[in-house]
């Protein structure tokens, strides 16, 4: 599948930027698939306004492969959605491990009807960047790649400016996630992309949990052999827009009224660090992430969206001292929650 045969508006969609939660896996206490939660976390996104949903992916847990889930979650996150809306909805597929499993899930994932699957590279640690390259190369000849640079300290590998202009040389990408949580291994990126030519192609991405405002706010200048050029990070795809996502959505419509404006307002530049606050008791910081997945579930449990915080790892939780953490975060920052949107709404997400 080429991007030329996604839909119009779903490319449209993707190439103006938007807001793409990233999935989570709802559990019961036996760890089993919880359809009826599922479900509800579909329709609150698309509720809330979410633009697209990314499914697989970190959020969702990767462990789902290891326990014959990764097709089921698939294909309920866009039944769901299909019975849901009418509106265009970007679905995003995360697609793993090595070259082989990588090309079945892309094909898993076309099948199903998702329009772009977001390629993560952990496995590919010991692999050469020319290595690396070439199961770029040979996943995105099934399916539209969204390129994803992952933090190193949840899996990541760190990739030079020079693989990303390779990357973004391959015709059927579509997007790049950047998600270093590093100033300049974003850059890096946006170098890359630019001199490969191809950022009217590639529409750029924040994964940046702990810098999502200013990345969809402030212009990127990017100078190569004396010529300026300036660009957007156009869009979301992030974990922590799994919570609070209707109040996300505000934001992101917020940072986007502020590009290209003479001057941004000193309230939305001050909001990029109470947002990071958040993020930082969500995805767990103080402890290097290891509590990142269960943190986000424990705002959606808060809300009645999930039955608890379980994952698939038993040893995957909430680290010492980050609830009270959470706590803190939802009593000084109650206002950038979305926390009665979600009370008039959960029964019928739950019917």
């Amino acid at each position: 599948m080429h991007h030329s045969e996604i839909k119009s508006d779903i490319r449209k969609l993707i190439a103006e930027g938007t807001v793409i939660p990233a999935h989570p896996l709802a559990l019961d206490a036996n760890r089993a698939l919880d359809m009826k939660h599922q479900r509800a976390l579909t329709r609150y996104y698309i509720d809330a306004g979410a633009g697209g949903l990314a499914v697989g992916v970190h959020t969702t847990q990767f462990a789902i492969r290891d326990v014959g889930m990764y097709r089921p979650v698939l294909e309920l996150a866009a039944e769901t959605a299909a019975g849901w809306t009418r509106r265009p909805l970007a679905m995003v597929a995360g697609l793993a491990g090595p070259t082989p499993q990588a090309v079945t899930e892309a094909k898993i994932a076309r099948d199903i009807g998702y329009h772009a699957g977001l390629l993560s590279l952990a496995a590919m640690k010991s692999a050469s960047e020319d290595e690396i390259i070439a199961h770029c190369r040979s996943v995105a000849a099934e399916f539209p790649l969204v390129g994803f640079y992952l933090q190193p300290a949840v899996g990541g590998v760190i990739l030079s400016a020079n693989f990303w202009r390779r990357f973004a040389e391959i015709d059927n990408v579509v997007a790049i996630k950047i998600a270093p949580f590093n100033r300049y291994r974003t850059l890096d990126v946006l170098r890359g992309v630019a001199v490969a030519g191809a950022l009217d192609r590639i529409t750029l991405y924040t994964g940046n949990d702990d810098h999502i405002l200013l990345d969809l706010t402030l212009p990127f200048d990017l100078r190569d052999k004396g010529v300026t050029t300036r660009t957007h990070i156009r869009g979301g795809l992030l974990g922590h827009w799994s919570v609070w996502t209707a109040a996300a959505i505000r934001q992101f419509e917020t940072c986007k009224a502020a590009r290209n404006k003479v001057t941004v307002p000193a309230e939305l530049l001050a909001l990029d660090a109470r947002v990071t606050d958040c993020n930082s008791a969500f995805f767990d910081v103080a402890n290097n992430f290891h509590g990142c997945i269960a943190g986000c579930h424990e705002i959606l449990r808060r809300q009645g969206l999930m039955q608890g915080i379980w994952c698939l790892d038993p040893a995957e939780g909430l680290s010492p001292g980050q609830m009270q953490e959470i706590d803190r975060v939802c009593r000084d920052h109650a206002d950038l929650s979305d926390d009665a949107f979600v009370a008039a709404n959960l029964e019928k997400w739950l019917a």
